[in-house]
């Protein structure tokens, strides 16, 4: 598996300005996809928030597995100071429900003298935009089907004096355990130039012949499922045409349009992390770390050996 990052200079530039206000915020709301919450949720999050209340919202929940939403927000309300709400553009009265979810874990703010202040923190094109616009009423935030649109912050005041500041989705430096990097590929919360379809809708296949055999024989009218990634790219590109001048099955057409059926939902309710894959995940990631520190520290010891040996 290939690593991949995506970290430009203006998310650097976000982390640091996101700092310097968030004394002065009563909640957080951080944004995370519902499809892939652990993979979503920036690991930057709690040093910046200390003890400051947050919630998570668990956005496009419309296109996730509902019944392993059920156990994220479980997950992540054992997190002190933490409050989990599924949500969906296509359903304003539970994007209402965040207003009266912020105000009451800021009780002692008055609207008409002090109102609370909310900053909204998220990945790339997780939908803070069009929340805000949601709850505005009206344009205020720019929204685009694709990563980084928004590049600075901005603050808007609500109608009932709520003030919140709208912040530049980022990412972090280093994405681990490295599948992070893949699933934000595949939901499109990284720049479509940074990685190879074919690389990615490989890792997605392979995942969902395991976890959701029934809706890949559904959507591509399958009668039985190959055993490996590849083999259902090629079973699907039969049955889409997506072929070369050759003959032969174009992988690159037929990851494209793979990713794009997952990422509008034409598969259904997919959600592509649970707790309990994520919990190894990390397990394993630190032990392959730690055996990689070791490696490095005995190349380290055999060069410095080398070098007094070339000297005497």
């Amino acid at each position: 598996m290939s690593v991949i990052n995506w970290f430009p200079g203006h998310m650097h530039k976000a982390r640091k300005e996101i700092a310097e206000v968030m004394p002065h915020v009563d909640v957080i709301i951080e944004m995370l996809d519902a499809r892939v919450p652990f993979s979503s949720e920036n690991p930057l999050v709690p040093a910046l928030r200390g003890t400051t209340p947050c919630i998570k919202l668990l956005n496009k929940a419309d296109l996730a597995d509902p019944a392993i939403t059920e156990l994220w927000i479980a997950e992540l309300e054992k997190t002190q100071g933490v409050k989990a709400l599924p949500v969906s553009q296509q359903n304003p009265e539970q994007i209402r429900q965040l207003l009266q979810m912020c105000e009451s874990l800021a009780p002692e703010k008055n609207a008409s003298i002090h109102p609370a202040r909310a900053m909204i923190m998220g990945i790339p094109n997780v939908g803070k935009s069009t929340l805000i616009n949601t709850l505005v009423g009206r344009v205020v935030a720019k929204t685009g089907n694709e990563a980084g649109i928004t590049k600075s912050q901005q603050k808007i005041k609500l109608d009932n004096g709520f003030l919140l500041t709208d912040t530049p989705g980022f990412l972090w430096p280093k994405l681990t355990p490295p599948s992070c990097g893949y699933r934000l590929a595949i939901t499109g919360a990284i720049k479509d130039t940074v990685f190879d379809y074919a690389d990615i809708a490989l890792y997605a296949a392979e995942y969902l012949l395991k976890a959701y055999p029934e809706s890949l024989k559904e959507r591509y009218k399958l009668e039985s499922l190959p055993e490996s990634d590849i083999e259902l790219l090629e079973a699907i590109g039969v049955k889409r045409g997506c072929t070369s001048k050759g003959g032969g099955v174009d992988i690159q057409k037929v990851s494209s349009l793979l990713i794009n059926e997952i990422r509008t939902g034409l598969l259904g309710r997919i959600t592509f992390e649970t707790p309990e894959i994520t919990t190894q995940e990390v397990i394993d990631a630190k032990i392959a770390d730690e055996i990689k520190a070791k490696e490095k520290e005995e190349a380290d010891r055999i060069r410095r050996l080398k070098t007094r040996k070339n000297r005497r």
